[in-house]
């Protein structure tokens, strides 16, 4: 089902960076001049939501710098594949993660454990809208890259990479050092379908590669200075990313 931009899915977080609520998953505009980094691309059927949005801001699709992923789900990286074949933007993301998103092999919450709770309040809806999505549908990156050297990278933004494995081996957020910006992707978030907590948490156990992995991830988030998170999933907060990671710390063992 293909996702329909509107004026309120657009948040601009400051002068240069747009968050973007796609179907139930964000993706972020780093916008400099005439150019742009793109974190994440949401799902397959985002695809034609994306490019509004790139529009919305004055910029098309061969304005994008690069695409830079936190991790390679599909409901990630749907448009990654797209871009670079379409228009020629390259696809980084952190060492362990590349093979993941060639689809070498898939680290992915299975229809079978979500099947298996489906009689959670949020579990069927949203699998159902996921599905619709393209959450299974084939978007492998057949060259992505790699980041090219450690440290803040040389694109719009001067984003850092920052390792937080254990959703994904290779699962990075990104800091936007000279706006105290953290894109945190599914590393730490504030809301999902499948949960009824709002606020920062982490996603419900199933959906991570390595669970303790994950809440050790989020001590890394704590030592960042930033004080606005966009996170994959849910809106935008505002305050202390220290506090939000510890926050998330304290209600991980509730969550399921």
């Amino acid at each position: 089902m293909p996702k329909t931009l509107r004026d309120e899915d657009l948040v601009r977080v400051d002068d240069h960076v747009y968050a973007v609520a796609g179907s139930n998953t964000n993706w972020v505009i780093v916008k400099d001049g005439d150019s742009c980094t793109l974190i994440d691309t949401g799902y397959p059927g985002d695809h034609d939501a994306l490019l509004a949005s790139l529009a919305a801001v004055g910029l098309g699709p061969e304005a994008v710098a690069a695409v830079l992923v936190t991790h390679a789900h599909n409901d990630h990286i749907g448009a990654a594949e797209r871009l670079r074949v379409g228009h020629g933007v390259p696809v980084l993301m952190h060492e362990e993660e590349v093979p993941h998103a060639r689809r070498d092999f898939l680290d992915q919450v299975t229809l079978g454990q979500v099947f298996a709770r489906a009689w959670r309040p949020g579990v069927a809806a949203w699998a159902k809208h996921a599905l619709a999505a393209g959450g299974k549908v084939p978007v492998p990156v057949l060259e992505p890259q790699a980041f090219p050297a450690p440290g803040a990278l040389d694109l719009p933004g001067a984003p850092v990479p920052v390792h937080t494995p254990g959703h994904t081996r290779g699962h990075c957020a990104y800091l936007l050092p000279g706006s105290g910006i953290l894109i945190s992707g599914d590393s730490l978030v504030t809301g999902h379908p499948t949960t009824r907590v709002t606020g920062p948490q982490l996603l419900p156990a199933m959906f991570h590669h390595d669970r303790p992995a994950a809440e050790r991830a989020l001590a890394v988030l704590g030592e960042l200075d930033a004080d606005v998170l966009v996170p994959g999933h849910g809106p935008v907060h505002r305050g202390s990313v220290c506090e939000a990671a510890a926050l998330a710390r304290e209600r991980a063992q509730r969550l399921w």
